[in-house]
């Protein structure tokens, strides 16, 4: 006489092997959440009617929408609103009112012509943290250089006997160096 199996010890076996079949599949049945990305979400003017349709501009593909404002008139609108509601399309190059001009006066003095190096040196100092006693016992050596070096003598002398005989530059191995066998005192580094 043969038993079954209960439902639910199928059913939990299924569920268990489920992953196993890949991430599509998870994704398919909904289990995977992916969220928008944020920094590229934007927002569009609404489409808006005309009020006379003989008076349309002809179609130019790749253009901005006219309801639509650049960045820097976005930003402008962000700091400044009330500058933003009475002449949205106001110039960007033109003089700052009063207001502008004491905003800018308050943010403190400009930043230096240098400021983009200054920054990108600053960020590569803080991307190489100290390293710590543990790290530098258990990695006391520096990794070797990704990639293989190529021997350019052997590799010169390949491709001048590759012209000669009229074959392809690429047909034949190219010359690598290869390392020293290090002894066991220079692998302790000492």
């Amino acid at each position: 006489m043969r038993k079954r199996l209960p439902p639910v010890f199928v059913a939990l076996a299924l569920a268990a092997l489920l992953p196993a079949c890949g991430d599509s599949t998870a994704r398919t049945l909904g289990l995977v959440r992916d969220a928008p990305d944020e920094f590229q979400v934007t927002t569009r003017a609404p489409l808006s009617m005309p009020p006379n349709m003989t008076t349309l501009p002809s179609p130019s593909p790749g253009s901005p929408r006219p309801q639509e404002r650049s960045a820097s008139q976005q930003a402008e609108a962000l700091l400044s609103p009330s500058l933003a509601l009475q002449d949205p399309r106001r110039a960007p190059g033109a003089a700052p009112s009063v207001g502008e001009a004491a905003l800018i006066a308050r943010a403190g003095p400009s930043a230096p012509d240098n400021i983009r190096r200054r920054v990108d040196e600053e960020s590569l100092r803080l991307d190489q943290p100290d390293r710590a006693l543990t790290d530098r016992l258990i990695f006391w050596r520096d990794p070797p250089p990704p990639g293989t070096p190529v021997d350019p003598a052997r590799e010169q002398q390949r491709l001048r006997e590759n012209a000669a005989l009229g074959r392809d530059v690429e047909s034949g191995e190219t010359p690598v160096v290869q390392p020293q066998r290090r002894s066991f005192w220079s692998w302790l580094g000492l």
